[in-house]
């Protein structure tokens, strides 16, 4: 059997939490929990005010959290074994791990919510560097802890955004809302077709016997943080230039297929292809979820290859470790594989039977290793619960 990372027992995590704080702070906590996500289709597209579908997983951030009454912000990350005093009036970044959390506190305290006077101690089994959002695992966890450790409550969307800002403004990551938005709106069971304009949303049941693998190519090349920035300028040169003759969009999620095909002629090649990935593959997301609703797994796995071809041929995102994890996941009897993430390396998502997901790992691995002569990390999961505080009950039923 190929090694693969599965997630803790969520009760035995609790248990561990609360018995780690009550020695360090001599008092009981609250505990809340929030997951990492993978994105099933749709890359790309949250900035151009589109579609996308990801799920939580069942890897998540757990924070344990009590009031203190000093004015200060203790926290401890028992993954990387420190602790850092934090001030919310004057928290500055310090390029680690603890950004994410004194982020969401500067926040809180600009929107008068949460508290500056907490213990907050965090654990979390998101594998790092894999591309499924530990980053916002921690966010909103640590933000429902402290809004929690302030008696007050906060609405989903409005954690999402907060901790969006976060991020963008603390810092000092241009990500979108989805990342944050699944966390704390995730349904096990489900996906979540996302409206990045205007946030509304619906849950998508999955089929319980299709299990969630994602394979990790073990590469990040240097050029994805420029590329990435270069997508979003050639889409806005896009926009400009289609405005001359539609002049009621705002974006590319405004634009149909046959309406950029009407325009081709007036793009730079370069431009237009760019233009038709986002646009098809906005189309593509909408027939998932139609896909998905009508159980024709099949035309999922199908749309899912399309996007993985256009991501590669019309938005050069792609490369060569992702594209062979692609091609060996059909060959072993994926439903449906692609690249999943900003690109240039990272990780493929795949939907698999669960009766053959012990072969498919094992197949999809040595394959892949003896192409590469690295081996890929393979997270298996299932789509997972959005944040919530874990209760006696929860943590028994877990």
């Amino acid at each position: 059997m190929v090694e693969s990372a599965t997630p803790a027992p969520k009760a035995a995590i609790a248990e561990g939490l609360r018995r780690e704080f009550e020695v360090r702070f001599k008092s009981q906590p609250r505990i809340f929990r929030a997951p990492g996500r993978v994105n099933l289709i749709g890359e790309h597209t949250d900035y151009n005010d589109g579609w996308v579908m990801p799920a939580a997983i069942e890897f998540g951030t757990w924070a344990a959290v009590a009031p203190r009454s000093d004015g200060t912000l203790h926290i401890v990350s028992l993954n990387f074994n420190e602790e850092r005093v934090v001030s919310p009036e004057g928290a500055e970044r310090r390029g680690d791990w603890s950004d994410y959390v004194s982020g969401v506190a500067v926040m809180l305290r600009r929107a008068g919510l949460g508290t500056a006077d907490a213990n907050l101690v965090l654990w979390g089994d998101v594998p790092l560097g894999a591309g499924l959002s530990s980053s916002a695992s921690v966010e909103i966890s640590a933000g429902l802890a402290l809004v929690a450790a302030g008696g007050q409550q906060l609405a989903r969307t409005e954690l999402a955004r907060l901790c969006q800002r976060a991020e963008n403004d603390f810092v000092g990551a241009r990500c979108g809302i989805m990342d944050q938005f699944i966390s704390s709106h995730g349904r096990a069971g489900h996906a979540l077709l996302l409206d990045c304009r205007s946030l509304e949303y619906e849950l998508i049941p999955l089929p319980a016997d299709v299990a969630i693998v994602i394979a990790n190519s073990m590469v990040k090349h240097e050029l994805a943080a420029g590329e990435y920035n270069a997508r979003r300028a050639e889409c806005e040169e896009g926009v400009l230039i289609l405005q001359r003759s539609l002049p009621g969009i705002r974006a590319l999620r405004d634009v149909s297929l046959q309406q950029l095909e009407q325009h081709r002629g007036d793009l730079p090649p370069k431009i237009y292809r760019r233009c038709r990935y986002v646009v098809s593959e906005n189309a593509r997301v909408l027939e998932f979820a139609r896909a998905l609703k009508a159980g024709e797994l099949r035309r999922a796995g199908e749309l899912m290859a399309e996007s993985h071809a256009s991501l590669r041929d019309d938005y050069e995102v792609s490369c060569r470790e992702l594209d062979l994890l692609v091609s060996f996941a059909s060959e072993a009897g994926a439903i449906g594989s692609r690249m999943t993430g900003g690109g240039f390396g990272g990780c493929v998502v795949n939907l698999v039977a669960q009766a053959d997901a012990e072969r498919f790992q094992s197949e999809l691995a040595r394959n892949y290793e003896q192409a590469t002569g690295m081996k890929p990390e393979l997270y298996r999961t299932r789509a997972a619960d959005g944040a919530h505080e874990v209760t006696a009950r929860s943590e028994k039923n877990a």
